[in-house]
């Protein structure tokens, strides 16, 4: 897999990570009713902040 495939990817899930765990909880749901993904988690903890700031903001190295 190439270099550009696999940002695109990381880029991608990163994007979905993001809005499942970001949307409001919704009233009289169980508050804990999003899907956690712990590798992506821990890949995104483990990158430099600047380096997760692009992903986010898609920017090109």
């Amino acid at each position: 897999m190439k270099a550009r495939e696999k940002k695109r990817r990381l880029t991608e899930a990163a994007a979905h990570y993001l809005r499942q765990i970001g949307r409001k909880a919704q009233k009289g749901v169980e508050p804990n009713d999003r899907g956690y993904d712990r590798k992506l988690d821990e890949k995104l903890k483990r990158m430099r902040p600047e380096d997760v700031d692009a992903l986010f903001r898609d920017e090109g190295e």
